[in-house]
């Protein structure tokens, strides 16, 4: 997919990965890059300065998913791109409580479903359309806490089921799974056991959107920010008690060792 006199929507633009997406997205030419966040300034910020529609959207609420779109398709006609990126760390292992757990879920998994089911009925009918998963290596190798973990896994299986069910009906699906991205997310959860590790190799929001954006190109369903993460899946699967035992090491290395 090129991205060129594309209309692209991006949840979770005010800041981190989805700013820097909805900004490289700008770059290559978008005809509209419509910038959705929890923090309605921040989005307006964003959109403001790449020429895009700023709006402030609770992603855990359905009915604002589905508004997003009808208004976006009201305006342009029909959206190319759904990039449900929005999400969420509570920093907790078992301590989490119900209500952490619920807002993971609600962030984290259930937004993928509300914006799917908003945008795929248009996306249908055309017999084209493009969704973009932000999901996590966490979703692939259990780091980080326990209910970020946990939903991202959601997060991955959902788009796997999307790209099974509607693969052939017109609509492509990737997955992004980045690992250590250097974002508010990552930086203020001091209390995440892999915090250290995932640090020492952070990338840029910025790199983060450039492997998107190939991805993209690509049409490749998983897009990673870190290659080794793939190898890492691989050794999951080929023997599963010898990859715990690495992500145990992984997960007390300090950043000396990473």
């Amino acid at each position: 997919m090129k991205l060129k006199d594309k209309v692209v929507v991006v949840t979770g633009g005010g800041n981190g990965i989805g700013e820097a997406m909805a900004r490289r997205f700008a770059q290559e030419g978008a005809r509209a890059v419509v910038v959705a966040d929890l923090d309605g300034e921040a989005a307006a910020r964003v959109a403001s300065e790449i020429g895009g529609v700023g709006v402030k959207v609770n992603v855990a609420v359905e009915k604002e998913l589905v508004a997003l779109v009808n208004d976006t398709l009201a305006r342009y006609g029909h959206i190319d791109l759904f990039c449900s990126n929005a999400g969420v760390s509570i920093g907790q292992g078992l301590e989490t409580t119900d209500a952490g757990w619920e807002k993971a879920w609600s962030v984290n998994v259930m937004a993928h479903v509300y914006a799917a089911r908003a945008v795929l009925p248009s996306m249908l009918e055309r017999g084209e359309g493009y969704l973009l998963q932000t999901a996590s290596a966490a979703g692939l190798l259990s780091i980080s806490d326990a209910s970020y973990a946990v939903t991202k896994h959601g997060a991955v299986a959902f788009a796997e089921w999307l790209s099974i069910t509607y693969g052939d009906r017109g609509i492509k699906t990737s997955c992004f799974c980045p690992m250590g991205v250097r974002t508010n997310m990552l930086l203020g959860s001091v209390s995440e056991v892999d915090q250290p590790a995932l640090l020492a190799t952070a990338v840029s929001p910025e790199t983060a959107a450039d492997a998107v954006l190939r991805g993209l190109e690509e049409e490749r369903f998983l897009i990673l920010t870190h290659p080794e993460v793939l190898e890492y899946a691989r050794r999951k699967s080929a023997d599963y008690d010898r990859w715990l035992n690495g992500m145990r090491r992984f997960q007390k290395r300090s950043p000396s060792e990473a």
